[in-house]
């Protein structure tokens, strides 16, 4: 299977165990869905992939199946699942701290499964096959946890440098999600205050079901709860901003890290609303870098994302998807988005709880992708224009022969076809970040901005070669 890396991805299913997003907590709505890998086109770019490839180029999600002309959504991923609780729409997961809404039982959407997929080498790529289930909390289950707030958290005086000092200080500046559609359908996130406009962050995921008239809601640990309309969203990053209608003036963003100088072994706090039980704080380390991660609703037109993520122990579960992860000092370095799941993946009979494996965005490429929702609305992707399949073969990257619905693997006149690269290349390297299959070079591409210039080896007829290429840009989700 193969992506375009116009912008279009399909990554094949990863042969690797599913592994659930961190999905948001036990609300009244929110699912988590499956995906399965195809072969992509480098950086993916919107469009139906191929059974048998995806875009390589990168964009968000992508409709399984062939991608024409590298039209976006990318087949969805293996059986990962969102951390936030919302439904598995199209990559909804969100996590936000909230007061738990009393049981109401709905027709919540399946969980969100992540897994390596065969995508555009533009969008980045995905690799190890693993499965992730979103960690959002879906609303489909007969009950929910209803948790009251902790009004004196914040009255308690800790020494700075502490957990508990900087949860006190972190704690006012997140927020539960809860978004709805139209029909009824759900599921419950988290996220963080962004600026003093009123603009708060989180993951695709959580938000998705909202997109389309639905309701959003976002409630602070102080119980005030404020309406809010999405100013826009990045199916591939899976990453999104809503702004709160007549937002206080007293808005506190939360201070921002730095997550490219995250070392394995540093502290980690997590903030979210765990099966709905808001404001919830946990801990851990970062016990990963660059961990390619792709992941989709597994649904009906499902498209997948890819990030290649920070992985930490800190307790993450349903619930969780958009809260911060934060360092020793309280600075976002991270976006909660998804969870390692240990049964067959899927949210259909229930959500997996966490074993220790999490994985975040990396703060860096979100206040990007963040900066850029703000500002025009719509999300833009970094892309090789080339073809890649989306196999997890574990020796890298391979341009296929053919591009989506015929068209040619490497784009005429696209970056890579400009750097000399041809069909049946095997991409192994992008800089200093070893390439083990097309999802992950979609992962590592979409790290990257539009004008960047990276390095890329690649073998030949069982020769190495390095070539220079200036990745190409595409603009939106399809």
């Amino acid at each position: 299977m193969s992506t375009e890396n116009e912008g279009n991805a399909v990554p094949p299913a990863p042969s690797a165990p599913p592994v659930p997003m961190a999905s948001p907590a036990a609300s009244p709505h929110g699912s988590a869905p499956e995906g399965n890998a195809p072969t992509a086109p480098l950086p993916p770019v919107p469009h139906e992939a191929p059974a048998t490839s995806a875009a390589a180029d990168h964009g968000a999600a992508y409709q399984p199946g062939p991608a024409p002309d590298g039209s976006w959504p990318p087949p969805p991923p293996a059986t990962p699942a969102y951390a936030d609780g919302g439904s598995g729409a199209a990559g909804t997961g969100w996590g936000s701290t909230y007061q738990q809404p009393a049981p109401k039982p709905r027709g919540g959407r399946g969980g969100l499964v992540a897994a390596v997929l065969v995508a555009a080498l533009v969008a980045g790529g995905l690799g190890g096959g693993l499965g992730y289930t979103l960690a959002k909390d879906r609303d489909d289950r007969g009950s929910t946890t209803v948790s009251a707030t902790d009004s004196g958290a914040t009255q308690v005086k800790r020494a700075p440098g502490t957990i508990a000092n900087v949860a006190a200080r972190a704690l006012p500046s997140t927020v539960t999600i809860e978004a709805e559609s139209t029909s009824g359908e759900g599921g419950t996130g988290t996220g963080f205050v962004f600026d003093t406009q009123g603009h708060i962050v989180t993951n695709n995921h959580v938000v998705a079901d909202a997109v389309d008239g639905g309701k959003l809601t976002a409630t602070f640990p102080s119980g005030k709860k404020y309406d809010a309309e999405i100013v826009g969203h990045a199916q591939g990053y899976d990453v999104a901003v809503i702004k709160l209608k007549n937002a206080p003036s007293d808005l506190k963003p939360l201070a921002l890290g730095d997550s490219d100088r995250v070392a394995v072994g540093d502290e980690t706090i997590a903030i979210g609303a765990p099966f709905g039980l808001s404001n919830t704080v946990t801990t851990g380390i970062i016990s990963a870098k660059n961990r390619p991660v792709a992941s989709s609703d597994g649904g009906s037109g499902s498209k997948s994302s890819y990030m290649s993520a920070l992985q930490t122990d800190a307790s993450i579960n349903p619930g969780n998807s958009g809260g911060p992860l934060l360092d020793s000092a309280g600075a976002v370095i991270g976006i909660n988005s998804a969870i390692q799941s240990t049964g067959s993946g899927g949210f259909g009979t229930g959500q997996s709880g966490s074993i220790g494996l999490g994985f975040a965005i990396p703060i860096n490429q979100a206040k990007y992708v963040a900066q850029q929702l703000i500002k025009t609305g719509k999300p833009v992707y970094a892309r090789i224009g080339a073809s890649v399949s989306l196999q997890d073969s574990g020796d890298g990257a391979q341009i296929t022969d053919q591009g989506s619905g015929g068209s040619a693997a490497v784009e005429a006149g696209g970056p890579a076809d400009k750097a000399g690269l041809k069909s049946g290349d095997v991409i192994t390297k992008l800089d200093d970040h070893v390439i083990d299959s097309g999802p992950t070079l979609i992962g590592e591409i979409w790290t990257h901005k539009p004008g960047d210039k990276v390095t890329v080896t690649y073998k030949r007829g069982g020769q190495e070669h390095t070539a220079e290429l200036t990745l190409g840009s595409r603009v939106g989700d399809s």
